[in-house]
C-alpha cells in the first residue's frame, strides 16, 4: 500500500502543527498514523499489548521445558513433511524426530529428554512438492560454521547454568550520547577474527578510558559471509558464533553496563541474505514466506531479499526478534540498518529527494512505515529507556518524532549528510576555501523536533573503495612521516584538520556523536575483510592497537585530543540541548564562533593567517580556556596561551544587545574552547 497525499486542515498532530510546510500532506501523514494505530489494534486484539503479541521466539523454535523434554515448532505452510536431523539422528531421517501439522501452517514435534542434548548440531529437512531440502530453523538461536566448511547448522543450545547476569539494572546516559561503533571480529590485533571475550577485556576499558557511553556494534546477528560486515543477515535471532558463545555476549554485554557503557546493536530488517540453506529464502519450498514473491523479491542494489511487510506473520517474526535481543542479551536498543530502502517502494535508489513532494508521492511502503511505527512503539514500551537510531538518508519528516506527534518514533536519525559534506570539503575545496558560514550552516541544518547523531565518518568511510577523513588528509605521508618528532607539512596539517573537524562536530551535536573504532586516533588502514581478492587475508580487518600504544608515533596524540573533547561535552549536562548560538563567522578570515551554555568554541580555519587580539562578540564577562587543539599534548605547536584569562572589553554599539568584544590569539588551522566564568 502507498502513501498518497491528501490536503486537509486542522491537524492535530504536533508533527503537522510543528511544520506548516507540511499541512499539504496531512492527509498522508494522518493516514499512515491511523494505518499504525489500526495494525497495532488488530495484532494485539487477542493479548492487549506488542510486549505480549511480540512473543514468537518463546512459541517457535527449539525449547527445552521444565520436565526436561523438548518441544520444536516452525511456521512452515507449503512443507509437506519436516523432521530433524543431526547428531542425535546420525544425521538420518527418523520417525522419531518428524513433525506433525497443529493448524495455520505451523508444525510441532515433542520429544523426550533423551531425544537430543546440549552442543549437538541439527537442521529441518524440510519436504514440499516437488522437492526437498535441509534448512536451519527461522527461529535458531545458536548457528554455527563447520570449521573448514560453508556448512552451517543449528545447535541445540540450553546449558544446565544459564548466564547469571552480575548487574541488574541499568539506564543510558543519553546527554549527551556517545557513541562508539564498533565490529566485534575486527577489533584486535591480530589477524583473524576477534572474539567477545576479547573485546571484553581489551577494549571496553579503552572506550571507557575514551569517555564514550555507548557502544553500538556491527554483525551481530549470524551471517554466512564475514565480509558482508554483518548485512546479509541469515539466522536472525542467533548472536553470531564467529566470535564466541551467547553467554559470552552476555557478559561482554554485562562489564559494558558495569563500565556505565550502553551496548546497541546494528539490527539488520530492511533485508536478508539470499541463501537457501542458511537462510530464510525458501524455507519451506516457497519463494514468498517471509519475503515478496514478485519483482519486488530481490534487492535490485544489495543482491539480497525484501521482507513482505504486509504479512502479519513476518511483522510477527520481526517485531519478536526485537523484543528477544532486548530481553534475552539486554541489549539497550538497536541502530536499524537501511531504513531508506524499506521506506519506498524504489528503495530510494536514483531519487534526490528535493522537495516534500518527494516524500508523499505514492512511493511511499505504507507496511514498512507501519513495522517501523510499531517496531519502534514495541521498543519503548517493553524497554522506556531504549534507544532506536534510523540510518536513513532521505530526510522523511518524522522519523525521529514519537509516534504520539505523528512520528514513526525513533530516538534519533543517522545526520548521513555530515560525512558526505567532509569528504566534498576535502575532495572539491582548498584550504583557503572552507567557508565557516558553509560548515556552520551543514553541522546546525536540520529539524528542530528531531534529534540526530552527528558524526565525522563511520565504518562506510573507512571502508576499501573510500577513505578515511584521515587518509584523505595525509595519504601515503602517514606510513613515512608520523614519527613523533617529525615535522613533515603535510602531517601537521592533517592533525590540525582532524582535530577541528571532530571538535567542530561534536561541539554542534543535537542529540548524539558518533565515532568509528580506531578512526578517533586515525587508524591509517582501511578496512578489507577477507575474500578471494585479497587471499583471504586477515591484514586489513582487524585494527593497529599497538600504533595508538606507543609513545614515539603521533597517534596517541590524536587519541589524547579525543579523549579531551569527548570528556569536556560529557561533563556538561545536557550539552545536547543546549542552543548553539552563532557569536561570529566570517568567511575572509575563515573564523567561527559559538557558544553553548558557558562553553565558547572558536576555530581558525585559515592554512596561513595568525591573529592577535581577533575579536569575537560574547556575552560580557571573564573567558579562561579549557581545550586548545594546539597544544603539544595534541600535536600542536603551544602557541596558545591556556593560562591566559581574557576580560571581555566594552562597546557601546553592541552593549544593547549584551555584547562585548572577546578579543583573542588565533594561530592558523587551531581550535580554542574557553568557558565563562
Amino acid at each position: 500500500m502507498a502513501i498518497k497525499a491528501r490536503k486537509t486542515s486542522g491537524s492535530k498532530l504536533k508533527l503537522i502543527k510543528n511544520d506548516p510546510w507540511l499541512a499539504p500532506f496531512a492527509g498522508a501523514i494522518e493516514g499512515r498514523h491511523h494505518d499504525a494505530v489500526a495494525k497495532e489494534a488488530e495484532l494485539t486484539s487477542g493479548c492487549g499489548s506488542l510486549t505480549d503479541f511480540a512473543n514468537a521466539h518463546r512459541y517457535f523454535g527449539l525449547h527445552r521445558l521444565d520436565d526436561g523434554s523438548w518441544v520444536f515448532r516452525e511456521w512452515a505452510p507449503n512443507a509437506v513433511e519436516i523432521v530433524l536431523v543431526g547428531d542425535f539422528s546420525r544425521w538420518e531421517r527418523r520417525t522419531e524426530y518428524a513433525l506433525r501439522p497443529i493448524g495455520g501452517g505451523v508444525w510441532e514435534g515433542r520429544f523426550p529428554a533423551d531425544a537430543m542434548s546440549h552442543g549437538q548440531f541439527y537442521k529441518m529437512h524440510v519436504s514440499w512438492a516437488g522437492g526437498s531440502g535441509e534448512r536451519i530453523p527461522a527461529y535458531a538461536v545458536r548457528v554455527v560454521q563447520a570449521e573448514n566448511s560453508p556448512i552451517f547448522s543449528a545447535q541445540v543450545w540450553a546449558p544446565d547454568k544459564p548466564y547469571k547476569w552480575k548487574r541488574k539494572r541499568f539506564v543510558p546516559k543519553t546527554d549527551p550520547l556517545l557513541i562508539y561503533e564498533c565490529h566485534i571480529g575486527m577489533a584486535q590485533d591480530k589477524e583473524g577474527v576477534g572474539t567477545y571475550t576479547e573485546f571484553k577485556d581489551k577494549i571496553l576499558p579503552r572506550i571507557a578510558r575514551d569517555g564514550y557511553n555507548c557502544i553500538q556494534i556491527m554483525a551481530i546477528q549470524e551471517h554466512p559471509y564475514y565480509g558482508s560486515f554483518g548485512y546479509h543477515v541469515s539466522s536472525f535471532f542467533a548472536a553470531s558464533s564467529k566470535f564466541g558463545t551467547p553467554e559470552e555476549l552476555k557478559a561482554l554485554i554485562d562489564e559494558a553496563h558495569r563500565l556505565g557503557i550502553a551496548v546497541i546493536m546494528d539490527i539488520v530488517h530492511s533485508h536478508a541474505v539470499k541463501n537457501e540453506v542458511e537462510g530464510l529464502g525458501r524455507l519451506d519450498g516457497s519463494p514468498d514466506l517471509y519475503f515478496y514473491g514478485d519483482g519486488r523479491r530481490e534487492h535490485p542494489a544489495w543482491d539480497s531479499l525484501c521482507f513482505d511487510y504486509g504479512k502479519n506473520e513476518v511483522l510477527h517474526f520481526l517485531l519478536s526478534n526485537c523484543k528477544y535481543w532486548l530481553e534475552e542479551y539486554r541489549f539497550d536498543g538497536f541502530r536499524f540498518d537501511g531504513v531508506t530502502s524499506m521506506l519506498y517502494y524504489n528503495h530510494g535508489l536514483g531519487q534526490a529527494f528535493g522537495s516534500y513532494e518527494d516524500y508523499y508521492n505514492g512511493g511511499q511502503d505504507i507496511n514498512a512505515i507501519t513495522y517501523l511505527t510499531l517496531a519502534n512503539k514495541l521498543i519503548h514500551e517493553f524497554k522506556p529507556r531504549a534507544i532506536t537510531i534510523a540510518e536513513e538518508m532521505s530526510g522523511m519528516p518524522g522519523l525521529a518524532v514519537p509516534f504520539r506527534h505523528g512520528g514513526i518514533g525513533f530516538d534519533y536519525r543517522m545526520a548521513m549528510g555530515i560525512p558526505d559534506y567532509w569528504i566534498r570539503m576535502l575532495k572539491e575545496k582548498k584550504d583557503e576555501d572552507w567557508h565557516p558560514t558553509s560548515i556552520f550552516w551543514e553541522l546546525t541544518n536540520r529539524r528542530a523536533d528531531e534529534k540526530t547523531i552527528s558524526y565525522v565518518e563511520s565504518h562506510d568511510q573507512a571502508l576499501v573503495g573510500d577513505k578515511t577523513v584521515i587518509f584523505r588528509l595525509m595519504d601515503a605521508a602517514m606510513y613515512w612521516h608520523m614519527s613523533r618528532d617529525d615535522q613533515d607539512a603535510t602531517v601537521a596539517r592533517g592533525m590540525a584538520l582532524h582535530k577541528m573537524i571532530r571538535l567542530v562536530t561534536l561541539a554542534t551535536v543535537n542529540g548524539g556523536y558518533l565515532n568509528f573504532m580506531g578512526n578517533e586516533w586515525g587508524h591509517p588502514e582501511w578496512i578489507d575483510f577477507p575474500r578471494e581478492g585479497n587471499g583471504w587475508s586477515y591484514k586489513y580487518a582487524r585494527r593497529q592497537w599497538e600504533l595508538v600504544d606507543s609513545d614515539y608515533l603521533k597517534y596517541f596524540m590524536l587519541n589524547n585530543f579525543d579523549n579531551a573533547m569527548v570528556h569536556l561535552v560529557s561533563a556538561v549536562k545536557d550539552f545536547q540541548a543546549l542552543p548553539v548560538e552563532k557569536l561570529w563567522e566570517k568567511d575572509d578570515d575563515q573564523v567561527l564562533a559559538f557558544m553553548r551554555g558557558d562553553l565558547v568554541f572558536v576555530f581558525n580555519f585559515s592554512p596561513v593567517k595568525a591573529f592577535s587580539d581577533y575579536g569575537v562578540l560574547a556575552p560580557p564577562g571573564e573567558y579562561a580556556g579549557v581545550l586548545s587543539s594546539d597544544n603539544p599534548e595534541f600535536g600542536g605547536y603551544g602557541n596558545i596561551d591556556e593560562t591566559t584569562v581574557h576580560l571581555t572589553q566594552y562597546d557601546a554599539l553592541y552593549a544593547p544587545v549584551g555584547r562585548e568584544w572577546l578579543r583573542l590569539y588565533l594561530p592558523p588551522r587551531t581550535a580554542m574552547v574557553l568557558r565563562k566564568k
